[in-house]
């Protein structure tokens, strides 16, 4: 699954458009390389996504395509 659509699904970021606009300054890294939108990810994958001066490291557990919001959160863990 792309990058930018697993942060949507995953909930990591609200909206595909702000998850697409944060790949592109740099502010998202997979496994410790800064990443673009299109990079495939699959589970075992490590995010890192800067805000400002927070940064939020979460590792995927699982990738699917559609999930429901109470579900979510058990896409991910926080590392």
């Amino acid at each position: 699954m792309r990058l930018d659509k697993y942060l949507k699904v995953s909930r990591l970021i609200k909206r595909r458009t702000v998850a697409n606009e944060a790949c592109d300054a740099g502010r998202v890294s997979v496994n410790g390389k800064v990443a673009k939108a299109s990079q495939e990810v699959k589970a075992g994958d490590v995010l890192e996504i800067r805000f400002g001066d927070k940064s939020v490291r979460a590792e995927i557990l699982s990738v699917q395509e559609v999930v429901r919001k109470e579900s979510a959160a058990e896409l991910f863990k926080y590392l």
